[in-house]
């Protein structure tokens, strides 16, 4: 049995306590500075003013500039498509036009002969770093087709040959707007002009499967908002080839819907089932995430049994005709995609009904395979209900077949000729060859885009009632670009600014995090562009500031918010004063965030230019290389600039003509003066005889300007901290979405007391830094501002070096007055001897592996009394965006590990039903590039593939933090664990954020007390929970416009061809196509 009476004295820890904390504090000082730059900072005192922040005009001022920026956009769309139209107006359609153009993918191309090929001839490339740095061409855009389009089509060379007039206007308008991005045209025909011009990369395949007509700038353009109910046979008479481009097809309609859409899928044998039993008799929101779900239950349907529609449509009118009578839905668009291989009869009963005379929902039908017995009453289904009818006989059919739903809901928008511009949801262009480079380069939050875009149609008179839509043109926004015009700077140490869509979706956010880690790659989130602003404002628990967001009000809100930096692993608690308004012509809210205390002020200094100059250019300083000092992208000459360059050439006069921010300039200026002495400060510590303490590495500060000084005491072999502040370390560097870790950990410290912790980053996989920084500040009156911050890291081995020196007792100490042990050291095994810090996790430990850990994974039974004792306070943290390994498994994916044949049976399936397309089916676009095996191999090996890798999915998880009671400064107690008792000492370490444990080693509470670990708990939600929270419709906009219905509409073009003719001529020049693109 162990000692029971064994006993720490208590006074002996904090004499080592008290030791540790004068001699770590007196190398933090003194190698970071910090009493010379607050000694500074109260020297000029004199001669600065602190303001307060005005919330409410500066959201105003930030939503104008913001305005100003997407108005500018819209204007360049808006003469892209006047022009467009314009040239069709004056284009005659000559079906034997000979036409070259250039064709992105077969650009700089030679044959073996050395001649340019047909479509490839020469074309420049030159890398610009306005684009990304990729290569493109500023004087010319250029033709993308996909690959199942035929190059040479009349149709393309007629589209190719009308828009060249668009070069003109590319050109013009990035010469009026510098900060353009990709301008673009899409056809209708499926060709895609895209500017600058740039050599498209296909895939490894060499198949091109970019279509525009998918992209959601051009369905959301060509359309207005739609109630979508997909209606699929699953009789037997579907089974195998049917039932797979069924299902496809379910898929490439959902694949047309957006945020602005609404939709469910029923499947009907002879009685009618929903896909998600969850939705029945209701409409959901076409976001991401639905259409994912939708794509995976789709795939499980299993036919069977006799194909009964009549209960299925009465089910369907049912479902639109009550969204729109309660005001659900689009309250728009309505329509019914009847997906089957043949109906015994029209119905006409049911569409009496539910639908005539008004025929307010349009029913679309597709036919499926190649029997057309019913072809008939399938095509008079369609045609007396103001929609279309296609008949789908292979996969390769499905893309252009199924949009022609889209040119249907077009017209009115067409025959009315209104050109609603429409601004897409933040999405990720995973198109550009450089995509995987920016998913590790730039801010997560910050990576995606909205484009902008607006319909082109026909304005010949003879074609207006056909309401024929031309294309859409468009434009990208990086939204990295917008949130710019609302600079760091203004917004404080905590504060942030972010946009949302008229749905309540985030468009940009500093807590937006689409991407997760995905084996070592870097991966899109399934839900990525449909995270609600309530996931990220979590604390808004009544959703006062979504609500009022989304309507498109202007107001202010404060919320006592728990936030949490260092990879969410240190909690504080803030006050925040959120300002929101609108963006005008635009479905976009803004609002932003100041924070109680560091957000409410803003200080001011006068230096002049000469002397700021002088500061300015000591090698050691740096400015914050993401924020705008002065704006590099609009004059081509000045975009290899850095922006200390770009401010030193300005203020220079050498660049007068350079757009800088005054205001930022001149407290960088003021900043520059003010920590200028740091520099010789610690210059001149190098320089003394003893030279720098081994094990000191570097000294740093930042202000509130971004600008940054550092000084390295050690090369960089002799640094542990190789990366700390190098320009791979976004986490300590200042950004366009947050100030630097130890900023911000400073600013919540108490001025002048030194914050001491081991970074957890990429940077310190070793754990073996630490860091020490604290705040300075400025006093004008009664208002008190944070400066900057200031701090020194060390290789960890010196604070341990000091510690282990100190915490030990000599064999000729005197005992005579102590109670407990004596004399006590943390190098007996008897003990165990712990530095922590304020959020609980471990600087020193006599096992190095501890060392970054929660202590409560080390010492479960001390961290619970800590906790019970109220030395270290929980906090419940909520991640609604993270990623979980998922539970469930498809029903198929057991298959093959049950049946070892099964895998050479789907093989010979697939061949067999490839085989059997090509031979009956015999169709021009399975001719020409072979889509059949594209398009279903992938298929078949996805099925197999996703079950290994497609192990994650969104979720939500609660984790806790801890922070230490700073005002309680010792305690120590004894736990019982069965046969012994544990003995511990805590003490808190002075004028800092660190405490000293000493634990008695030898009594194992392992069995009574479990580990205690920040690991995030999934939130599990039962059957019914979950399902109210997928089907459940926030508070929305709907879009201000709608083009439903237009009496001139020529609904007798209601689609016909059955099967596509082939010629002999066309197959061969698209069959040598082909063989070039190989």
């Amino acid at each position: 049995m162990a000692d029971a009476q064994m006993r720490i004295p208590p006074e002996t820890v904090q004499q080592w306590a008290s030791i540790f904390s004068e001699q770590i504090n007196i190398i933090a000082a003194k190698y970071s500075g910090a009493a010379l730059f607050q000694k500074k900072l109260k020297d000029v005192e004199p001669i600065i003013r602190i303001e307060d922040v005005d919330g409410k005009v500066l959201v105003q001022d930030f939503a104008e500039e913001i305005e100003r920026m997407l108005g500018s956009k819209m204007k360049s769309v808006k003469r892209l498509a006047d022009t467009a139209e314009d040239a069709d107006l004056y284009h005659e359609y000559n079906a034997t036009l000979e036409f070259d153009y250039y064709n992105s993918m077969l650009l700089n191309t030679m044959d073996e002969e050395g001649n340019y090929i047909d479509l490839g001839g020469e074309f420049q490339l030159e890398e610009n770093e306005h684009f990304n740095k990729l290569s493109v061409n500023t004087l010319q855009s250029v033709i993308q087709v996909p690959t199942n389009v035929y190059n040479k089509d009349p149709d393309i060379l007629n589209g190719v040959y009308m828009s060249e007039a668009l070069n003109d206007i590319f050109i013009s308008n990035f010469q009026k707007d510098p900060t353009l991005t990709w301008q673009y045209f899409g056809s209708s025909t499926g060709f895609f002009r895209l500017y600058p011009g740039i050599k498209w990369t296909p895939d490894s395949n060499g198949v091109v499967s970019f279509d525009c007509r998918n992209r959601n700038w051009y369905i959301q353009a060509a359309t207005s908002p739609k109630d979508i109910i997909i209606v699929v046979d699953i009789s037997g008479s579907m089974k195998g080839l049917k039932m797979t481009i069924a299902k496809h097809t379910i898929n490439t309609i959902l694949d047309t819907l957006g945020e602005n859409d609404f939709v469910n899928v029923i499947a009907y044998t002879d009685y009618v089932r929903y896909v998600e039993p969850c939705f029945k008799g209701t409409l959901v929101q076409a976001d991401l995430d639905n259409r994912e779900h939708f794509k995976l239950l789709v795939q499980e349907l299993q036919v069977k049994g006799e194909g009964k529609v009549k209960k299925a449509m009465k089910e369907s009118f049912r479902i639109l005709n009550e969204a729109a009578a309660n005001g659900q839905g689009s309250l728009c668009n309505q329509a019914i995609m009847l997906i089957t291989d043949g109906a015994m009869e029209d119905f006409e009963s049911v569409f009496e009904e539910f639908n005539w005379p008004e025929k307010k929902v349009r029913v679309f039908t597709y036919l499926i395979g190649r029997d057309m017995t019913f072809a008939s009453n399938v095509k008079w289904i369609a045609c007396n209900n103001k929609g279309y009818y296609t008949h789908i006989s292979t996969l390769a059919d499905v893309q252009e077949n199924v949009m022609e739903y889209l040119h249907v809901l077009s017209r009115p928008m067409v025959i009315d000729h209104d050109h609603d511009i429409i601004w897409t949801e933040a999405y990720m262009d995973s198109v550009l060859p450089n995509t995987e480079q920016l998913f590790n380069t730039m801010a997560q939050s910050l990576l995606l885009m909205t484009s902008v875009a607006m319909p082109v149609f026909s304005k010949k008179k003879e074609t207006l009632s056909h309401g024929i839509l031309l294309g859409v043109v468009g434009t990208d926004v990086p939204l990295l670009e917008v949130m710019k015009l609302a600079p760091r700077y203004k917004l404080g140490v905590h504060g942030y600014a972010f946009l949302i869509t008229n749905n309540g979706y985030i468009l940009a956010h500093p807590d937006l995090r689409p991407l997760y880690k995905h084996g070592k790659k870097l991966k899109p989130k399934p839900n990525y562009n449909s995270v609600d602003l309530s996931d990220a404002e979590w604390e808004d628990t009544e959703e006062i500031l979504r609500t009022a967001m989304v309507k498109g009000e202007t107001g202010t809100l404060t919320l006592d918010v728990r936030a949490a930096v260092d990879k969410g692993k240190r909690p504080m608690f803030l006050k925040n004063d959120y300002f929101y308004t609108t963006i005008n012509e635009t479905p976009f809210s803004f609002g932003m965030v100041l924070t109680r205390g560091h957000g409410q002020y803003m200080f001011y200094g006068n230096v002049s230019v000469e002397e700021g100059l002088h500061d300015i250019m000591q090698p050691d300083l740096t400015v914050a290389e993401e924020w705008t000092y002065c704006e590099t992208d609009i004059d081509p000459n000045h975009r290899k600039l850095t922006q200390l360059q770009a401010v030193m050439r300005y203020l220079t006069g050498k660049e007068p003509d350079l757009e800088c921010d005054e205001v930022l300039l001149q407290q960088t200026l003021f900043d520059a003066v003010v920590t200028a002495p740091l520099e010789a400060y610690w210059t001149a510590l190098m320089l003394t005889a003893d030279g720098v303490e081994t094990g000191v590495e570097t000294a740093f500060l930042g202000t509130r300007s971004g600008l940054m000084r550092l000084n390295r005491y050690a090369g960089t072999e002799q640094r542990t901290g190789k990366n700390f502040l190098s320009p791979s370390d976004k986490e300590n560097l200042f950004t366009v979405d947050h100030f630097p870790i130890w900023y911000r950990l400073a600013a919540e410290n108490t001025p002048g007391q030194f914050l001491y912790y081991v970074p957890a980053d990429d940077v310190n996989k070793g754990r073996n830094t630490v860091i020490a920084v604290t705040s300075v500040t400025v006093t004008s009156g009664p208002r008190t501002a944070v400066a900057g911050a200031i701090g020194v890291q060390m290789a960890l081995d010196l604070l341990e070096k000091q510690f282990w020196a100190i915490a030990k007792q000599s064999n000729d100490t005197d005992c005579s007055d102590v109670d407990g042990i004596c004399p006590l050291s943390c190098e007996s095994t008897d003990v165990s001897c712990y530095v922590v810090d304020n959020n609980g996790f471990i600087l020193i430990s006599e096992e190095r592996g501890d060392v970054g850990k929660f202590f409560g994974e080390v010492d479960g039974s001390v961290m619970s009394h800590l906790i019970k004792l109220g030395l270290y306070k929980r906090v419940t943290l909520y991640d609604y965006q993270a990623m979980c390994k998922s539970s469930h498994h498809h029903s198929s994916g057991a298959r093959p590990l049950l049946n070892p044949l099964y895998n050479l049976m789907a093989a010979l399936k697939w061949i067999f039903s490839n085989a059997l397309i090509f031979l009956l089916e015999f169709n021009v676009c399975g001719v020409w590039h072979s889509d059949y095996v594209v398009e279903a191999k992938p298929m078949y090996h996805a099925s197999h593939k996703q079950k290994k890798t497609e192990s994650m999915q969104p979720c939500d998880t609660e984790y806790p933090g801890f922070i230490y009671d700073t005002t309680i400064r010792e305690t120590n107690s004894i736990i019982k664990c069965g046969r012994c008792q544990k003995m511990f000492v805590l003490q808190q370490i002075a004028n800092s954020n660190l405490v000293m444990l000493v634990v008695q080693a030898d009594c194992d509470c392992s069995r009574q007390y479990s580990s205690i670990t920040l690991n995030p708990r999934e939130v599990k939600y039962n059957a019914t929970v979950k399902c109210n929270r997928m089907k459940s419709q926030k508070i929305r906009r709907r879009p201000e416009s709608c083009h439903a219905y237009h009496p001139h509409e020529n609904a007798k073009d209601c689609g016909g061809a059955s099967e596509i003719s082939l010629s002999v001529a066309l197959f061969f020049a698209s069959l040598i196509t082909s063989l070039v693109l190989r």
